[in-house]
């Protein structure tokens, strides 16, 4: 698999930067990923980087982005939250990864069974991981389907609420950011939610939440 070049990048459009990932979690599920060689991309992407993706998930240690996607060194931009969640910092380094090193698509992604969301379905406040969970709560108070136990010990629950806070994620970006919004506007680049499956491995991106062009 050849290390991304920026010329390589640069021939990548939104859309086809979303097939690029499907594919590659296609082979993950399939247990058939690329043979790297991670040491020559390291040292191919010395001198710079050219990612062609960005991704924005939590950090529970089943959901790495390089691995469910199949990438390399040098493919794609990691963020990485528990709960998925976006504040200034992590909006600005999604600016920078789209409008300064030319990433192609944003993906939100959210997972099966996320400790955070469970925290935020229960309440938790426990020092600085209070105001964290305050940021998933918006979405568990969008969840309208579940009447009786909203709370941690209904999976069901659990999984609405996380899916929601995916696609509320994907909007709070556009709108919180004019020059992702712009850049979205202009077809430059696209944004796109998902959900992992931790028991298969396998990705579902949300259509709905897809946006590669006004």
């Amino acid at each position: 698999m050849k290390t991304l070049t920026k010329e390589m990048q640069a021939a990548i459009t939104p859309s086809k930067a979303i097939e690029l990932l499907k594919e590659g979690n296609k082979r993950f599920v399939s247990n058939l990923k690329i043979n790297r060689n991670l040491l020559q991309q390291a040292n191919e992407t010395s001198d710079g980087q050219h990612p062609f993706a960005v991704t924005l998930s939590c950090i529970d240690s089943r959901t790495s982005a390089e691995l469910i996607f199949d990438q390399g060194l040098g493919d794609i931009f990691s963020v990485r939250i528990a709960g998925n969640i976006i504040n200034e910092d992590i909006l600005g380094s999604m600016e920078f990864a789209c409008k300064v090193a030319g990433s192609k698509i944003i993906v939100v992604l959210g997972h099966s069974k996320c400790g955070a969301v469970k925290g935020a379905c229960d309440h938790v406040e426990m020092g600085n991981l209070t105001a964290l969970l305050s940021k998933l709560r918006p979405a568990v108070d969008d969840e309208s389907e579940t009447k009786e136990n909203r709370n941690s010990s209904n999976p069901e629950f659990v999984e609405n609420v996380s899916i929601i806070n995916v696609k509320r994620t994907v909007k709070a970006i556009m709108e919180r950011s004019p020059i992702l919004k712009e850049m979205i506007s202009y077809g430059e680049i696209g944004i796109i939610g998902g959900y992992h499956d931790i028991t298969t491995g396998e990705v579902l991106f949300y259509s709905d939440t897809m946006n590669l062009e006004a």
